[in-house]
């Protein structure tokens, strides 16, 4: 009795923890659009700038895409995804809200 109760005790908390993440990316796309991200980009497409799963797939397994993604994010840029400037994000996106963003990203 008490291995049936520590499995379902286990179960829940793996669905929950599944939950929160959900959650997590639910929040960063609110921010993306919160923040304009989402006039240039998508998850799925590209729009001006590259799709989001685009981004994740050219960085995938690099451990410095995050910092990186972060200033680029933060200073703009260009050149990378073709002609299209990216503008410079800050001061009016907060750094924290520009690193949940990024991750977000990286994530897909």
């Amino acid at each position: 009795m008490k291995a049936l109760l520590l499995a379902i005790a286990a179960t829940g908390s793996l669905l929950v923890a599944g939950q929160a993440g959900a959650v997590d990316a639910a929040a960063a796309k609110a921010l993306a659009q919160k923040s304009g991200c989402l006039a240039c980009h998508t998850v799925e497409a590209k729009v001006l700038g590259p799709s989001y799963k685009d981004v994740a797939a050219k960085y995938k397994g690099d451990k410095t895409a995050e910092a990186k993604l972060v200033e680029k994010v933060k200073k703009g840029g260009s050149g990378v995804w073709g002609p299209m400037p990216m503008p410079a994000n800050s001061p009016q996106v907060k750094d924290e809200d520009i690193k949940t963003i990024v991750q977000w990203i990286l994530s897909l």
